[in-house]
């Protein structure tokens, strides 16, 4: 008889928990949904940071998608790997982050790498370190829109546009405008923060034509904002939790109908006392960031009321007379699947209520060759 439930692994104990598990049929839904979401997918340039897999990408290349986004360069370096053609390293090089990122545009040749700039310093680096090597930086002009972290706001940006398209050694693309502090749940709110933070975007990139330089190619937003940004067909889209969605997402932007695509599953392995049980989920299992009771949540066992967690244990209130037993398997649906997976190097891949192998999280390395 077929399993009723999605999630239901048939040859579960085989596995050795806790264990990140990935179903495949469902990423492939996912990313064709994202396809249906936006005019044309040449304007999709998918955040990679979710999955960090060669596998995933791939699925994303050969349904057309050839614009990526990453953090980090080993993000980018298994992007190569994928042969994606065209690589955005959104993040700012400096020090060794800089030399690494030459080798591999000189590794990878079949992808344009491109990274983020917000001053002249380092603008002036990067030209001077591509000149020594004899090649081409793309870069795009990392905008401050109201995550006050890195970025240069727009109203000063035009300046530094036109400073560092005179550097030798550097080709300007465009712009980068991160809205990650946009991710109210009420869809009409967030669209308006939308519009009020994007459009000193949009005055820039006008100011920047009517200096004669070329129309800015706009690379904007992540996840939350990502239906209102595919309306504008003047930018680039950056969704990325989308591949494998999560439970803060699936509860926050309902308008958003991924399947949640990834869990970890986990054992019970102790019941301590009248009513408590203790489950093999600890903080190195599952992100942790939020507060306890918005970590992680059990498709199979939604009543339980979470008492604590350390690094390799959850206790859990399963309320009197409870027939749980040691061994029983849970299913974990994580709220916040980014960090979650960077804890595993392994995906389970799960088909057909079965086992099927594994996806390298080849991009949670630090370093893969370089």
């Amino acid at each position: 008889m077929a399993s009723t439930e999605w999630y239901i692994i048939d040859n579960v104990d085989e596995l050795d928990t806790p264990a990140l598990v990935v179903y495949p049929d469902r990423v492939r839904y996912n990313i064709a949904l994202v396809k249906t979401m936006i005019d044309d997918v040449d304007r999709l340039r998918p955040h990679v940071k979710t999955h960090k897999s060669r596998e995933v990408s791939e699925l994303m290349i050969g349904a057309g998608i050839t614009k990526f986004k990453c953090a980090t360069i080993a993000e980018a370096e298994m992007l190569g790997m994928a042969a994606a053609p065209d690589v955005l390293l959104a993040y700012q090089p400096n020090g060794p982050k800089l030399k690494r990122l030459l080798q591999l545009v000189k590794a990878y040749p079949q992808t344009a790498f491109s990274c983020l700039v917000d001053n002249q310093e380092t603008a002036i680096a990067i030209s001077a370190a591509a000149q020594a090597n004899k090649i081409i930086i793309l870069v795009y002009i990392d905008l401050n829109i109201g995550m006050n972290r890195t970025g240069i706001v727009p109203a000063e940006a035009l300046t530094l546009y036109g400073a560092i398209a005179q550097l030798p050694g550097i080709k300007i693309l465009g712009l980068h405008a991160y809205d990650g502090h946009i991710h109210d749940s009420d869809y009409s709110i967030r669209e308006q923060r939308s519009e009020e933070s994007f459009a000193p975007v949009l005055k820039l990139a006008d100011e920047i034509m009517d200096k004669g330089y070329p129309k800015p190619i706009v690379i904007a937003g992540g996840s939350p904002t990502f239906p209102i940004l595919a309306k504008r067909k003047e930018m680039e889209c950056s969704p990325g939790t989308f591949a494998y969605w999560d439970r803060g997402y699936q509860h926050a932007f309902t308008e958003q109908p991924f399947k949640t695509a990834a869990l970890v599953i986990a054992r019970i392995i102790s019941l301590p006392d009248d009513g408590k049980i203790c489950i093999d989920v600890g903080h190195k299992s599952v992100s942790a960031e939020n507060e306890l009771n918005r970590r992680i949540h059990f498709l199979n066992a939604p009543e339980l009321k979470f008492i604590s967690q350390s690094e390799e244990h959850l206790v859990a209130d399963a309320g009197p007379d409870h027939q749980y037993k040691i061994g029983d398997i849970l299913y974990g649906l994580p709220y916040h699947i980014c960090p979650t997976v960077a804890l595993y190097e392994r995906a389970i891949t799960i088909e057909d209520y079965v086992i099927s192998g594994e996806w390298k999280t080849t991009a949670r390395d630090r370093k893969i060759t370089i």
